[in-house]
């Protein structure tokens, strides 16, 4: 079952062993672990729904308490203190698209905002209510998760919307193909969910973001249905996939998506090579992506995000053996460890990986880091549940910028971290990697974890002023908002830094066409 209040399946924990507890004690201080209300607690504060009864609606406060918050941390501060604020009136779970009609002239009729709702991944403010005097009415999609169609000819598959990245990729798999989407959500994120805000996933180098394989789909808005026919290419005018990319429900509903697959691979290798410094590092990384070698990752992280990985990594006397190696090889404290990524036939992945070695230069240490990588690759997450219970809490924020600005602007969000903690008289740990590798840039991604003061409205602060403090910084290094985890309601308030007036204008003209009363997840992306 997955949790009610933190990430992913209850049966699943990753432990921070006490090398780890240890490194963060001395970075940070000592965490006390709080004290969480529980469900029912939660749930007492929640009034009767103001929706008329419909077949397809639940309004048990259960599940509009399952349904009211997404996985930002003041999402998490929100249900770990039992202080959910305002909940949907109602949750509807349609199964066809002319479900997804009738709910959507149901909402009308009852003045309702509507919410698209997938995996609940969220961790920018996708899915919470804006307007609690408006009555909300939530519309889950995942029911709508079936493989509607196959053409092995074009390689285009046709899914609901609401399909979950296990069950898209099994039912591919299947077939002998894969999308090759992999964001870190991966588990519970859905196929709508990744198109509405332009996710990208962890082998974009080799299959693409997501705009790059959404070819088409079916969307349902106030106004009407938008069709989207599939080609291999178009120059008749605006391209109406864009319209629906990074869109986060302010249009209409996505109901049905077709993508672009590929065969499932022969082959599939990650390699770990570390560099004596950022400086290399960094060259590197640049250097391989403008070679444009048929990689499928490149994942560079700063020497502190090595530090970090080597301390959580347990197995104490290997990571000394290793730390001797790297030091005799000339990688000492300042080394930066880069995750290399090969993929497809056997003999074509590996010499990619030949010619990637003898082009990037570094130690090449093998596949024994990278395979642990992989196997954790959608369970490190789990690590915001462990180091919660410690009294820790870990946030994120991404960007992406070219690559004269990249040092700069990964230097200027931790410094401007440190310092937004620093007025609160506590101290963070902030490290970073280059998440996705382009030949004019790259998405730079800063975790942090800090202490938690274990009440809401000081840790609620305490966000709000990190929040801010390094989205000025991105917007001052000439980064974007968001490079893969969207806008939201979090990342509103930046984003007419990057479109500008005319653009936002655009957008607002564009929503209105298809949402002319403003119903479709309002609050988000586009502030009023």
């Amino acid at each position: 079952m997955k949790r009610w209040n933190g990430w992913g399946d209850e049966t699943v924990d990753v432990a921070l062993n006490e090398e780890a507890l240890a490194f963060l004690q001395t970075r940070i201080g000592s965490g006390t672990a709080p004290v969480d209300a529980g469900f029912d607690q939660a749930c007492a504060s929640i009034g009767p729904g103001r929706l008329a009864p419909h077949p397809l609606v639940d309004a048990a406060p259960a599940t509009r308490a399952l349904h009211a918050l997404g996985q930002s941390l003041p999402d998490w501060l929100r249900l770990r203190h039992g202080r959910l604020g305002p909940v949907p009136d109602g949750v509807a779970f349609p199964e066809s698209a002319e479900q997804v009609r009738a709910l959507l002239a149901y909402a009308r009729r009852c003045g309702a905002d509507v919410i698209p709702y997938g995996g609940g991944t969220s961790v920018a403010g996708h899915v919470n209510v804006s307007d609690a005097a408006q009555p909300t009415l939530c519309i889950d999609m995942r029911r709508m998760r079936g493989l509607v169609a196959l053409d092995r000819e074009a390689q285009l598959a046709t899914f609901g919307a609401g399909v979950t990245g296990p069950d898209l990729e099994a039912q591919l798999r299947a077939h002998g193909y894969t999308l090759g989407h992999f964001p870190q959500s991966f588990e519970y994120s859905t196929l709508g969910g990744w198109v509405v805000t332009r996710s990208s996933g962890q082998q974009s180098l080799r299959y693409g973001r997501i705009e790059g394989l959404f070819a088409g789909g079916r969307v349902e808005t106030p106004n009407g249905t938008l069709e989207i026919p599939t080609f291999p290419a178009s120059a008749a005018g605006i391209d109406l996939r864009e319209i629906v990319l990074g869109s986060e429900g302010r249009l209409g509903i996505l109901t049905e998506a077709t993508v672009r697959v590929s065969r499932l691979p022969d082959y599939e290798a990650f390699h770990a090579v570390f560099f004596p410094d950022w400086a290399q590092a960094e060259r590197a990384v640049r250097e391989l992506s403008q070679a444009r070698l048929p990689l499928s990752m490149l994942r560079l992280s700063n020497a502190l995000e090595t530090t970090t990985m080597l301390a959580l990594a347990g197995h104490a006397k290997q990571v000394g053996l290793l730390e001797r190696y790297l030091r005799w090889r000339g990688c000492g404290a300042g080394k930066c460890m880069l995750m290399i990524g090969v993929t497809g036939a056997p003999k074509a992945a590996k010499a990619a990986l030949r010619a990637a070695l003898q082009l990037g230069g570094g130690v090449h240490i093998g596949r024994a880091l990278g395979e642990r990588w992989r196997h954790g690759r959608f369970r490190n997450v789990y690590l915001r549940n462990t180091a919660w219970t410690r009294g820790y809490a870990i946030d994120t924020v991404e960007t992406a910028v070219d690559w004269p600005n990249v040092t700069r602007a990964m230097h200027a969000v931790e410094s401007a971290a440190a310092e937004a903690f620093a007025a609160h008289g506590e101290r963070v740990h902030a490290y970073t990697h280059l998440s996705h590798i382009y030949p004019q840039g790259a998405s730079v991604y800063s975790t942090f974890v800090y202490r938690l003061a274990g009440d809401f409205e000081t840790d609620l602060a305490r966000w709000r002023d990190l929040k801010r403090a390094v989205s000025n910084a991105i917007v001052a290094s000439g980064g974007t908002i968001s490079h893969q985890h969207g806008v939201g309601a979090d990342h509103a308030p930046w984003l007419a830094a990057e479109k500008g007036e005319m653009g936002m204008a655009a957008m607002r003209a564009l929503f209105r066409e298809f949402d002319p009363e403003g119903r479709m997840n309002p609050g988000k992306l586009v502030l009023p």
